[in-house]
């Protein structure tokens, strides 16, 4: 059996409800999975997982939260090179640019994309919650 973390950040909720339904793709495709705000996960954790799947909207000027969710990744970043991850995450302006420099980020890094990203605007719609489930169902 699989085990995948679902590791993320969520300032108003939107993030929060895309991990819900990763964490919910991936034990519908028969993971072990655990969920974690990212104040409860760190860089020592991630080898006891298979495939991490990282969430966290856009803030600022399109760049991940700097307080919390960006220094974790930060240390998590020594331990990426041929890890299984995804990446999710809302916005609510630009044009998702935040995602595209994140991905670049864990590919520099030697991460291993599983699949495609899944971006929303602002709270996830129908749409977005099946492509986040959909996600998590990749990862297994």
């Amino acid at each position: 059996m699989s085990k995948v973390a679902v590791v993320y950040w969520s300032g108003t909720g939107n993030t929060e409800q895309m991990a819900e339904k990763v964490a919910q793709g991936a034990r519908d495709a028969g993971a072990e999975v655990s969920v974690y705000q990212v104040t409860g996960f760190d860089a020592g954790m991630m080898d006891g997982f298979d495939v991490i799947a990282f969430g966290c909207p856009s803030m600022g000027s399109e760049q991940l939260e700097e307080s919390e969710f960006e220094p974790v990744f930060s240390a998590c970043e020594a331990k990426l090179k041929g890890k299984k991850i995804a990446l999710f995450g809302s916005y609510g302006w630009g044009d998702g640019e935040w995602m595209r420099n994140w991905e670049e980020t864990c590919r520099n890094d030697g991460a291993v994309l599983v699949c495609d990203s899944v971006i929303c605007n602002e709270a996830p719609d129908d749409d977005a919650q099946a492509a986040c489930e959909a996600l998590g169902k990749a990862l297994v």
